[in-house]
């Protein structure tokens, strides 16, 4: 990656579905060199993917969405775990990270029950050892961030 790349992910970041003509006059290349660029970089791996933001409240459907601070158990492997959880409905980020727990799960439930749900089986199917939940009460969403 070069700056330019950088720039190019600046904007992305700012708006993933402009165009490659908009794209390029921000960064000074003509499209066909913004397109071939972005296409590079998702195919190396450091554009994964691109997604929409939905404001939580738009979507009363939504459900409870949920933090889980996550400690595993002695005899789960991070990637044993990652790969359980990743495939259990509901879950949207499992995040590694330092301190007193292993990770951090971010997760919709509809209600109360489906919570109860998934967290039995983070810890039957999953490895978990330990769970500590917290419950969004609104989340002040601007943009993507950085």
């Amino acid at each position: 990656m070069d700056p330019l790349d950088s720039e190019i992910l600046g904007v992305l970041r700012e708006d993933a579905r402009i165009s490659y003509r908009d794209l390029g006059v921000r960064v000074g290349l003509s499209a066909n060199a913004a397109a071939d660029r972005v296409r590079k970089m998702v195919r190396d791996g450091v554009i994964r993917g691109f997604t929409t933001l939905i404001d939580p409240t738009a979507d009363s459907r939504a459900g409870l969405l949920v933090f889980i601070d996550i400690t595993l158990r002695p005899d789960t492997t991070n990637e044993e775990f990652e790969r359980v959880a990743l495939r259990l409905p509901g879950i949207t980020e499992v995040v590694h990270v330092t301190g007193a727990h292993d990770y951090l799960v971010r997760a919709r439930a509809a209600d109360p029950t489906a919570l109860n749900a998934l967290l039995g089986t983070l810890k039957r199917e999953a490895g978990v050892a330990q769970s500590h939940t917290r419950i969004a009460l609104r989340a002040a969403i601007d943009g993507p961030t950085r």
